[in-house]
């Protein structure tokens, strides 16, 4: 649990690095499909350690590989919590965008914006938007913590 909760940690310190110095100097969809893949795995390694308290605990008894599996095994084992379920649905869009083809405009200036393709609809991803994304998945590990070491509040 810990191990992949410092993996998690790691992949947001180089996304906060990728958001706040690569993307200011480059500007580039590259960078931002690049924060969306980090942003996916820290989300990733916090779901690892919520299976693995869950196979503690006796819930489950192994661990899925695949992405899928291991999303249909938490939301299974956590129905109740409609937090995790936010999450669960958040993760689904960040894996949906990093598949999808995409457009950008205004590449090298401050608006730049990658455009997907994601069932039948149009995102648009911006500077701001990505760092909400961030913000969002820096709750969730924070959450993810709280519900494995219990949080005094």
């Amino acid at each position: 649990m810990k191990e992949n909760l410092e993996k998690a940690k790691k992949e947001l310190a180089r996304c906060d690095h990728l958001y706040n110095v690569s993307l200011k100097y480059t500007r580039t969809a590259d960078t931002l499909k690049l924060i969306i893949k980090r942003l996916i795995n820290a989300i990733d390694f916090g779901i690892g350690a919520l299976l693995e308290n869950l196979k503690d605990k006796g819930k489950i008894k192994i661990i899925p590989s695949l992405p899928r599996l291991r999303i249909d095994a938490l939301q299974e084992n956590l129905m109740d919590d409609k937090t995790i379920q936010q999450f669960i649905d958040f993760f689904k869009l960040l894996r949906k965008i990093d598949k999808a083809k995409s457009t950008c405009k205004q590449e090298f200036r401050r608006h730049v914006t990658m455009t997907c393709a994601v069932e039948e609809k149009e995102i648009e991803i911006t500077i701001d938007i990505i760092g909400d994304y961030f913000k969002k998945t820096k709750e969730f590990i924070e959450y993810v913590e709280d519900l494995i070491f219990g949080n005094p509040e």
